[in-house]
């Protein structure tokens, strides 16, 4: 029924680390994604983006040397569509995606944790749901296992280059059309997160 104990210590491990390295590049704050929503603030773009890259060079990397073996969801739309539109109002109404909400639960944020305890009473409902779900679904439209390198006959590589491209563009882009901070800014922003923090440990 279960994974044995060292992938399951593993997947606590890395999930840990996941969620440190999410509270690092502060994306488990309401006002950083608030921000992305709005236009006003890239930063959870930038890391997923990154993310994205890195996790494709992994996985085609250690496919390339037969380590792993890839399980690729079906194209059922009708799920994704729908299930997109549901994380993305989900996530523009909670201010947390569920990672950063984990993360943000970590941090001491109480709305987090409200937000988590309504995520796990909705994903025992979408168990519960999931047979009927699965077969509306399914009678909407399925492309089968697919992905962009095998419609179009070419290499993953050439996918990931491009991605990485666009990145190098975007972050040329993001700091063309807003130029990195002066140190005095930093140093004021600095001031002004820990007077934040000061009077928030001090409601507490």
């Amino acid at each position: 029924m279960f994974d044995p104990i060292w992938k399951l210590a593993l997947g606590l491990f890395t999930g840990v680390v996941f969620g440190i390295l999410l509270q690092k590049g502060a994306v488990a704050k309401f006002r950083v994604i608030v921000g992305q929503f709005i236009l006003k603030d890239w930063t959870v773009v930038k890391i997923m983006g990154t993310a994205v890259i890195v996790g494709a060079v992994g996985v085609y990397g250690l496919l390339a040397l037969e380590v792993v073996s890839l399980h690729i969801r079906p194209l059922a739309w009708a799920g994704i569509v729908v299930g997109g539109v549901l994380f993305g109002v989900g996530m523009a109404v909670f201010g947390y995606c569920p990672g950063t909400s984990v993360a943000a639960c970590g941090e001491g944020r109480r709305d987090a944790m409200v937000g988590v305890a309504g995520m796990l009473v909705a994903a025992g409902v979408y168990v519960v749901l999931y047979p009927w779900l699965h077969t509306l679904s399914e009678s909407l439209g399925n492309a089968g296992e697919v992905t962009l390198p095998d419609l179009t006959g070419t290499s993953p590589w050439l996918w990931i280059g491009v991605l990485a491209i666009l990145a190098v563009l975007a972050q040329f882009l993001s700091r063309l059309f807003h130029p990195a901070r002066t140190r005095r800014d930093r140093q004021q922003t600095v001031r002004v997160r820990k007077l934040r923090l000061r009077k928030q440990f001090e409601k507490h």
